[in-house]
């Protein structure tokens, strides 16, 4: 074993060493006491040495002992095919321009990926749509992707059905739905107002989200079913990608949006819009975009799955650790290659600076966040679970899947376990965790079912 197979991130490898001294330990002992005779009784194959053959000897006999020393979710991480060396050094990963790419955008521009022993790629995608095909039929290892377009592909009420993997959560917060100044001079200027309007039936409005499986979708169908307005039979909704909501507005083809940063702050800035609520309105610390992938290249590939989520995790961790990161940050992936809007129009949000558009300013202390102490990335089961009770509500699965069955098989908390030892990031106490929402019902996992079945509007 050579001096750099020692040098391991995290637990793995300490443990590493911790077992090359021990065999070694084992190894004199075994000298000590065969040095008499072991002339004339131990074989040694040719080219070998007499030392060469009772490490081999010794690492049989006591291989199953030193192993029982690893934990589990170590174990078979670091040890997957006898090594922990990531499978692939180069990982393509998708991304849409969104504020909320930023940690896989500074994992690969800081180099925290080098730390892990391989090179990030951020690839720029069209499309949710165009995504969801490539991670598919494998043209990204990998993509920033919200939460339910995995969940979606997974149970093939998304597209193509594959089964898919969620490896860490990215951020939490940071969304918003924006309704046009067109709605403002009607009198719209919240919910309650929004729903008088549309109970008019002057007219039919329609709203846009992002994808029908995913994120935006979900915060905009709960958001309008909390004001009393059904987003199926009271008002069109249809699917804009999100660089092009704020054109789309400009021309009328929409009155409201649910988009990720900075796409409402642009809406407002080019006064074609104002923000109703945001998403952490919606839920106080939500999950939203998740590093995606399908769960045969995980299967193929799970060191390097492992280095990924370290490597992104720290970038995370970085953002989050003083203003001067985010801004950093903001002016990085401002740039053409990334997001390609103005700065400020990214920063002011991710640093919690809100304006809704209406005169209203505040400093938000649940903007968008990329680590918080390790809060943010953990793909908690009980989140990948309330997707799919919004799926379940919404007639996008006909009956009730196995809800915890189905999250444990996409979320890799095991991944994400070995991840956050190598990159010395905090774990929760439990898989699960408990929100309450803006209607005020509770969410924490335990009766999928039962919530899913409990709303009132429904498809």
């Amino acid at each position: 074993m050579t001096q750099k197979d020692n040098l391991l991130p995290g637990a793995a490898g300490a443990l590493r060493t911790d077992m090359t001294a021990g065999l070694n330990m084992a190894v004199n002992a075994v000298e000590t006491q065969t040095a008499v005779s072991s002339s004339s009784i131990l074989p040694v194959a040719e080219g070998g040495t007499r030392r060469d053959f009772l490490r081999q000897g010794t690492l049989l006999m006591t291989g199953a002992a030193l192993m029982s020393m690893v934990p589990p979710g170590v174990r078979s991480g670091a040890w997957a095919a006898g090594s922990d060396a990531p499978e692939k050094k180069e990982v393509r990963i998708g991304f849409i321009p969104l504020t909320d790419c930023a940690s896989v955008v500074m994992a690969a521009v800081n180099k925290f990926d080098a730390k892990y022993g391989i090179k990030i790629i951020p690839s720029k995608e069209a499309s949710w749509a165009s995504v969801r095909d490539k991670l598919v039929n494998g043209e990204l290892d990998a993509a920033h992707v919200l939460y339910g377009l995995v969940y979606g592909v997974h149970l093939g009420i998304g597209g193509p059905k594959k089964d898919m993997s969620v490896l860490m959560n990215l951020n939490n917060n940071g969304q918003a739905i924006s309704l046009s100044n067109q709605l403002k001079a009607k009198g719209a200027v919240d919910g309650a107002s929004l729903a008088k309007l549309i109970a008019k039936k002057e007219r039919e409005y329609t709203f846009a989200q992002t994808f029908p499986t995913g994120t935006h979708a979900m915060w905009l169908y709960y958001w309008l079913a909390a004001q009393g307005i059904d987003p199926f039979k009271d008002v069109k909704n249809i699917v804009v990608p999100p660089p092009q909501m704020v054109a789309n507005m400009r021309v009328g083809n929409m009155d409201g949006f649910c988009v990720g940063e900075p796409w409402n702050n642009r809406a407002i800035i080019d006064k074609i819009g104002f923000t109703a609520a945001t998403t952490q309105d919606i839920w106080t610390d939500h999950p939203e975009k998740v590093l995606g992938t399908t769960a045969d290249w995980v299967k193929r590939n799970p060191n390097t799955a492992r280095a990924m989520t370290a490597a992104i995790i720290d970038a995370g961790r970085w953002i989050d650790a003083s203003l001067i990161n985010r801004r950093l940050t903001a002016e990085t992936i401002a740039q053409k290659s990334y997001v390609n809007t103005d700065m400020e129009v990214i920063l002011e949000r991710m640093l919690g600076r809100y304006s809704n558009g209406l005169g209203k300013t505040w400093d938000d202390k649940n903007h968008m966040k990329f680590y918080n102490d390790g809060a943010v990335n953990f793909p908690y089961l009980s989140d990948g679970m309330w997707f799919l009770t919004q799926h379940k509500r919404w007639g996008l699965l006909k009956s009730d899947p196995d809800y915890l069955a189905v999250a444990k098989a996409v979320n890799r908390t095991d991944i994400y376990k070995q991840a956050a030892v190598a990159a010395k990031a905090s774990l929760p106490k439990s898989d699960m965790r408990t929100s309450k929402l803006i209607d005020g019902v509770v969410w924490d996992g335990k009766d999928p079912k039962k919530y899913a079945a409990s709303f009132k509007i429904h498809a």
